[in-house]
């Protein structure tokens, strides 16, 4: 994946994940600001039934990626996916989970900058155990974060002046 590609190799990456998802999508990324199409194909998959959780840090290392990402968290919740915020620490690792089979691993962040100008490489693999291996991971980090509860409106005035600010943007991030 990177900027000499003639499509945008790593959104059309995540809308694929969230295309062949049947039971389960969960995703860890440092960073949640998806394009409009990685957005919908996430929302779509939620509709349908899809366990979508995206596990993201509660502890920023940049900061406007920290704040536009609770722009997008209302959208996914209404479709009926799950925010969890990681507390323990930065949480950097780029892990897909797909029904129980699939998982992907790499460099490349659920973001539009990652997706589309940034050099990326991630590697698909296709393994029950894999997957079992990952399930258990991922579980452990959600055990060691809280679900999102709360709507941007119900965030204070700060976080939500700053999350809106910052979408603006979101190509740039």
């Amino acid at each position: 994946i990177g900027p000499t590609d003639r499509l945008d190799s790593g959104n059309l990456y995540f809308v694929a994940l969230a295309q062949r998802a049947q039971k389960r999508l969960w995703i860890a990324t440092p960073y949640f600001v998806p394009d409009t199409d990685v957005m919908g194909a996430l929302q779509l998959a939620a509709l349908r039934g899809v366990d979508l959780r995206i596990l993201v840090p509660d502890t920023p290392d940049q900061w406007l990626p920290y704040w536009a990402a609770y722009s997008y968290f209302d959208e996914l919740r209404q479709a009926g996916g799950e925010i969890y915020r990681y507390t323990p620490a930065f949480l950097h690792q780029k892990v897909a989970l797909i029904d129980d089979d699939l998982v992907s691993v790499g460099s490349v962040n659920l973001d539009i900058r990652s997706g589309l100008l940034n050099f990326e490489l991630t590697v698909l693999i296709e393994s029950q155990r894999a997957a079992r291996a990952v399930e258990t991971m991922l579980a452990r980090d959600m055990e060691n974060a809280y679900r999102l509860e709360k709507s941007l409106s119900e965030q204070p005035a700060l976080r939500r002046v700053l999350a809106r600010v910052s979408r603006l943007m979101a190509p740039q991030l």
